[in-house]
């Protein structure tokens, strides 16, 4: 049974006299062997420390990334459980205590394989991509325009940035990777993993205007300061790495668009409209830049 995955082809797998399992077909030419053995080694050790990750399974001879012919795939134990309510705020304080015990083991080593998320991965390329062959005619002047000032600033944005220390992280760390079972949040899906600042894996669980934003992060660091020193500074990069997102995001959409699977579902993509609105996004992005970063309250 097909699941809902995009990037790479995810599927349930029926097991006779078993429970099913779930196996993970890895998009051709995007990652490495050697990137994605990195990804697993990470979620082993983070298993092997306890904490609530689904890791790949492993086979007698203690491999976990497997071929047949062109194919590469992984396979996983299936884990149920429900999307976390991130707006209670002791589910945040939980997130915050198990992100810290992550990133804990994140630092112990780099990602020799895996790239970091800056702005060139996240920021030029993806831009080089949409402006090339997706921005119309009409918009092409106010795209270039808006995006070149855009990027100038990030780069000013991470050069500026005092003891950016990037670390080993989830990457793509969302309400919907992270499954609520048993009272325990378990984190899926470390495909996206990366080099890159803590806040990274942060930002993502905010939501709200200012104040909402600011008591979420306070919950959050609460339960993360048991485990790992945040670095208050990282706060100037929370709009950064935003921009940066929506960035990376529209150009993954515009590199894959020739996969079938993305016109029929992205349906919303790559019309006259879309693009209005992505630069209106883009400005917005610009402004927010600007306003100062989030401040923790107390000790």
């Amino acid at each position: 049974m097909a699941l809902n995955s995009y990037e790479n082809r995810v599927y349930q797998i029926g097991i006779e006299d078993s429970d099913p399992i779930i196996a993970k077909y890895y998009r051709p030419e995007r990652w490495s062997d050697e990137a994605i053995l990195e990804e697993h080694e990470f979620c082993f050790e983070l298993a092997n420390s306890d904490l609530p990750v689904v890791a790949p399974l492993v086979n007698e001879d203690g491999l976990s990334l497997f071929h047949h012919g062109e194919f590469r795939f992984a396979l996983y134990a299936r884990r149920g459980g429900r999307t976390p309510d991130i707006d209670n705020l002791n589910n945040l304080l939980v997130l915050g205590r198990l992100l810290g015990r992550i990133h804990l083991i994140g630092a112990t080593h780099p990602f020799v394989d895996r790239p970091a998320i800056d702005c060139q991965t996240f920021g030029y390329d993806p831009v080089a991509l949409v402006r090339r062959k997706f921005i119309p005619n009409d918009l092409s002047v106010a795209y270039e325009s808006l995006v070149n000032d855009l990027l100038s600033k990030l780069d000013s944005i991470f050069t500026e940035a005092e003891d950016l220390h990037q670390i080993r992280v989830h990457g793509d760390c969302h309400s919907g990777n992270i499954l609520w079972r048993s009272d325990t949040p378990h984190f899926v899906d470390f495909d996206d993993a990366r080099m890159a600042p803590a806040v990274q894996d942060i930002w993502m669980l905010l939501s709200g205007d200012r104040e909402r934003q600011t008591a979420q992060l306070v919950e959050i660091l609460e339960g993360y300061a048991e485990f790992y020193d945040f670095r208050p500074q990282e706060l100037r990069l929370i709009e950064a790495l935003r921009t940066l997102r929506l960035l990376h995001y529209n150009g993954w959409l515009a590199a894959r668009w020739d996969d079938p699977a993305f016109p029929r579902t992205f349906t919303w993509f790559n019309g006259p409209r879309y693009w209005e609105q992505h630069i209106l996004d883009l400005r917005e992005q610009y402004a927010a830049l600007d306003e100062p970063p989030l401040k923790i309250f107390g000790p």
